[in-house]
């Protein structure tokens, strides 16, 4: 690339995407815009680029930042070292490839004390200069003159040469690049089982012998690999064929009017150069390479698991028992009413040992009709289908659903201090059965209490780079807070931290403001929390929902700087705003393009008509109710064929796990999804989602469970 492109350049040239675009996107994020909020409330400006790509964006350009300062230091260097020439500095200018920067630096590079330096120190670097002429006839004669105290012989001269020699060889930016390009078209990966270690690492008995081209080693399998090695059960290797490497960069440095003894003495420098210098340096940095590649793709499941469980169907408010499953300690129980208040707790014996059935049939009857219960949330834990047949035994006066919730996180959440903060006065085991039930009223509220690494839906998410996945899965959680919109006068502090312009501490201030004034009656109180300036109102105000505003747009996703338009929009058709909204019978017939500005576009006008159709709609399903098969609770209960219902609990690259109620999750494999092949599990299902599975495969003694959607009908 030209030294003339800019990072705004560099970015629209890389994912196609318009400059102009690309510059008012950088422009709104130099303001403190949010990602949700240029997405949702500037398309103009963006051309409707969605959350991904804004972010992308962002991150590419602070990537692209920091190397542009790590080229102005490195020209600054090399300057200051005398060795800067108009060529190497155009050439560092033009570089936007981090290797490729750093082979330019390296022959600048300060060094440890090298083979090669000390024999400059030993005056022979001049002999190396005429060695790598190669048109020395008589290489011995050449060291004869560079003896002394310390090169004793000319052995010892024409090696301290070859030394210096191999570093030039090494520090050349063209002999990296090729064996760079070599390693990245025909590296091989090869795994194998530590000896004596084989029992251990019977877990990764699928990586005790492998040798596999990298470039077709998936994410999942090297990841799982590298932590295999980190554990110390295997050894991991990349390798090239390096004979064919060494030729290649002979060939690069043995010139064609050579003299034979000069040139014997280069190539052998040359080899050297290889298997000392640019091998293990290339292998490290293309084994990063590949770590980066499988992070990546680690990092994007994560994501996409995460949005999707997010955005799971909440229950809504209604009154729920939440229970968290056990044997010898009992199932925890609480009674929470529509707002998710705890009401009351309790402990009941429902399984063995104590098998008090008749004692906590009677205590579910009284709670159900106490507390007018509408559904049971029953964690998915130890006891939980022994529980769920118990709970479905049981004869109630009323209708009440039964739905079995994930406890991934549960524990992490009932230890936590904001757990203790909410419950002060209760245990961990009534807090986690708090969160059981609230996962089912509302997932999204309940979950971004938990660290995501907690909720158990990731793929190796300890092994990748933890501030990538961090601001990922930030980015993740605010996307789905904003694109769902929260009730201010309900929403927990976590919750009101994830909102567009707010973070922890106006989160903080807007709940202790609550406390101290009472609800929110519009939006524009929010001015009045401490700290919470025009600057976060604009970010915030939007994805904020005031149900019992006067002004029936708090209620909706329009935002109030969009207020007027829609006042005009009534008026011109001779409704007040609670009669225009909702109303399709005008909606639908208004003609946008008589209300384009300047600053108002038809995307922003398109929007908030969709709005005003279903004012403060929710983008989620509506949960709905699900039993497993009863002929089966024991992984011993299972054979080929059967074809039984589940839930899809983890979506990974190579498949998807589901729950079929026998304590052990099921694996359907990415090849067994579908009879055409599918590419990404994520393309045929989504977490949480109901389905019919097959059997094809049971290995009791070690609990895998292989099943397929292949003959089911999941329609």
């Amino acid at each position: 690339m030209a030294s003339s492109l800019t990072i705004q350049q560099i970015i629209a040239r890389e994912m196609n995407i318009p400059e102009q675009r690309v510059n008012a996107t950088l422009k709104l994020l130099a303001e403190g815009a949010t990602i949700p909020f240029i997405s949702r409330y500037r398309k103009e400006a963006t051309g409707g680029l969605d959350e991904v790509a804004i972010f992308n964006i962002s991150e590419r350009f602070d990537s692209l930042r920091e190397l542009a300062d790590r080229k102005l230091y490195i020209l600054e260097t090399i300057e200051s070292a005398g060795g800067l020439t108009p060529e190497l500095r155009q050439k560092i200018e033009e570089t936007y490839d981090a290797p490729t920067l750093e082979d330019l630096y390296l022959p600048f590079k300060p060094k440890r004390r090298t083979r090669a330096q000390v024999a400059r120190e030993n005056g022979l670097e001049p002999l190396a200069k005429i060695v790598m002429s190669q048109k020395c006839a008589n290489p011995e004669d050449a060291a004869s003159r560079y003896l002394n105290d310390k090169v004793t012989d000319t052995g010892a001269a024409l090696a301290g040469a070859s030394d210096i020699i191999a570093e030039w060889v090494s520090e050349d930016q063209r002999a990296r690049q090729n064996v760079r390009n070599r390693f990245q078209r025909h590296a091989r990966i090869s795994s194998k089982v530590v000896k004596g270690k084989e029992e251990e690492a019977e877990k990764y008995r699928s990586y005790f012998k492998v040798d596999e081209p990298l470039s077709r080693c998936s994410s999942h399998r090297y990841l799982a690999m590298r932590r295999g090695e980190a554990e110390g059960f295997l050894k991991i290797s990349l390798s090239i064929d390096d004979d064919a490497a060494i030729e290649r960069l002979q060939q690069n440095f043995i010139r064609k009017d050579s003299r034979e003894a000069s040139a014997r003495i280069v190539a052998d420098a040359v080899a050297d150069a290889y298997r000392r210098l640019i091998k293990p340096s290339i292998t490290t940095e293309i084994e990063a390479e590949a770590k980066t590649k499988a992070d990546t793709a680690a990092i994007a499941t994560f994501a996409a698991n995460l949005h999707q469980l997010l955005l799971a169907a909440p229950l809504g408010s209604k009154a729920v028992m939440g229970i968290d499953p056990g044997f010898r300690t009992g199932c925890k129980l609480v009674c929470l009413d529509a707002n998710g208040n705890l009401l009351h707790h309790d402990i009941i014996y429902p399984t063995p040992p104590r098998n008090y059935i008749v004692d906590a049939t009677k205590r579910v009857q009284t709670l159900v009709e106490r507390f007018g219960i509408e559904a049971i949330a029953l964690g998915n834990g130890t006891a939980s289908r022994e529980t769920e047949r118990f709970l479905r035994g049981v004869e109630l006066k009323r209708k009440v659903e039964i739905y079995v919730v994930s406890e991934d996180g549960a524990s992490v959440y009932s230890a936590s201090k904001v757990a203790r903060e909410e419950f002060p006065d209760y245990d961990v085991t009534v807090r986690g059965a708090v969160s059981i039930a609230r996962r089912l009223m509302d997932p999204l509220a309940e979950l971004v209490k938990i660290d995501p690494k907690s909720i158990g839906v990731g793929q190796y998410q300890h092994d990748v780079d933890q501030g990538r996945l961090k601001r990922q899965l930030d980015m993740t959680v605010e996307t789905c807070v904003n694109s769902v919109g929260i009730d201010i006068n309900t929403a927990s502090r976590q919750l009101l931290s994830y909102v567009s312009g707010i973070g922890d501490t106006l989160a903080a201030n807007i709940v202790k403001y609550r406390a101290e004034h009472g609800d929110f009656t519009s939006r524009a109180i929010l001015l009045k929390v401490p700290r919470l300036g025009p600057k976060a109102y604009e970010q915030c105000a939007g994805f904020m929902r005031v149900r019992c505003s006067d002004n029936i747009l708090d209620n909706t996703a329009v935002h109030p700087e969009r207020y007027p338009i829609v006042e005009k929009i009534a008026a011109d058709n001779g409704l007040s705003l609670s009669q225009l909204v909702g109303d399709r019978s005008v909606l639908d017939h208004i003609d946008l393009s008589r209300y384009v500005t300047e600053e108002i576009g038809l995307p922003t006008l398109e929007d908030i008509l969709a709005e005003l159709r279903k004012p403060g709609r929710d983008p989620r399903e509506k949960a709905s109710e699900f039993a497993f098969d009863e002929s089966v609770h024991e992984i011993t209960d299972l054979s080929e064929g059967m074809v039984l219902p589940g839930i899809v609990n983890n979506i990974t690259d190579f498949g998807a796990f589901v729950d079929i109620g026998v304590h052990v999750s099921g694996l359907i494999h990415v090849s067994q999804m579908g009879e055409k092949r599918v590419k990404s599990p994520s393309e045929v299902l989504k977490l949480r989602q109901q389905i019919m599975v097959r059997v094809i495969g049971v290995d009791v003694a070690r609990k895998r469970i292989s099943l397929s959607l292949r003959e089911t009908d999941n329609q």
